[in-house]
């Protein structure tokens, strides 16, 4: 068979909440997914600044629950403690999660990039800074934005890509990326951060343009959670990490928090705003996330407030407001991505 007669890899679906309220096949050619288009509703905005206040404290989360759970394995329990939560909301929603939908391959396939991604992260770390970190981790809106572009037949206005170029601008100025002492150590881990959010944004891709798209959020989700187990848990005893003593009272808190409400419902309604609004639009309010994590440094582990927090602050609003601006009526190429 002829290349130009196999089906394309990624197919841009319609959007929308169930199996059943989209159609089948794939966006015709020339075509964007229909999504690309949608603005943000006031509630959309509204989740996802509670998200991303949820993922910044999650940062203090991990932290703080250091002393008694290393990284990796938190990481695990949180992934192994996630799964029930998510099969429960699918059996109270009379969702199948076991019937045959043509989602298994790729839901193999997220759930080995969901693995992988935090394993890369986590790894990063024992490299290089938190602070370098959190700055590398926050390239994962432009790759959502090329792979938008690419896989998914969309574009973004060059007003767009300079919001994404000001609201990184703005993570890099709040953290702060320290230069001292900088070798192929740090730089390694740099590197693996950055393959990080690369496949967090792979994932967020995949879960767009294939037939995850028709799945129900839970079934979506369930495929990462469960597959990441095992993945992050081969990590954790290859990285020598083990757990010396009982964890206390705060640590058990922590892990619950992050088992029950990150990964176990936000990361839920992640996928469900995935599948409704445009992806590009949706990472991009990523920016926020370190924001309020440097914020719950400040008042929770007393860290150090950046004197140009507020001038970072405003380069990711400003920012966000070049990403989601409405589309002016006759502007020619202003397709906006999912």
């Amino acid at each position: 068979m002829s290349s130009r007669h196999r089906k394309p890899a990624f197919r841009a679906r319609a959007a929308g909440n169930t199996a059943s309220s989209r159609p089948q096949g794939q966006v015709p050619p020339g075509r964007t997914d229909p999504s690309a288009g949608r603005s943000l509703s006031a509630g959309a905005i509204a989740l996802m600044l509670l998200l991303c206040v949820s993922w910044g404290f999650n940062q203090i989360a991990v932290k703080l629950a250091l002393g008694d759970v290393p990284p990796l394995l938190q990481a695990t329990i949180r992934s192994a403690g996630a799964l029930p939560v998510l099969l429960s909301i699918a059996w109270l929603r009379g969702i199948r999660l076991f019937e045959r939908d043509h989602t298994l391959i790729p839901g193999l396939f997220a759930g080995l990039l969901f693995g992988v991604e935090f394993v890369l992260i986590y790894r990063g770390l024992l490299l290089t800074s938190a602070l370098r970190a959190v700055v590398f981790l926050y390239t994962a809106p432009f790759f959502v934005a090329l792979g938008s572009y690419r896989f998914l037949g969309e574009r973004l206005r060059v007003s767009q890509w300079g919001g994404l170029a000001l609201s990184f601008a703005g993570v890099a100025l709040a953290i702060g990326v320290p230069q001292a002492d900088v070798d192929a150590k740090v730089l390694l881990g740099d590197l693996m951060v950055v393959g990080g959010g690369a496949l967090w944004a792979a994932t967020t891709l995949l879960v767009k343009a294939t037939s995850l798209s028709k799945a129900a959020p839970e079934k979506a989700l369930a495929y990462q959670v469960a597959i990441s187990i095992p993945i992050l848990a081969f990590a954790a005893w290859t990285s020598g990490e083990t757990l010396t003593h009982f964890p206390g009272p705060l640590a058990l808190s922590l892990l619950a928090y992050q088992a029950i409400w990150v990964v176990g419902l936000t990361f839920l309604f992640w996928f469900v705003l995935v599948k409704t609004y445009s992806a590009s639009k949706l990472s991009a309010f990523t920016f926020i996330t370190p924001l309020f994590g440097v914020v719950a440094s400040y008042f929770i582990m007393h860290d150090r407030l950046s004197p140009v927090f507020g001038a970072a602050a405003l380069l990711v609003i400003a920012g966000l407001y070049f990403v989601n601006r409405p589309e002016t009526r006759g502007m020619p190429g202003s397709g906006v991505p999912s």
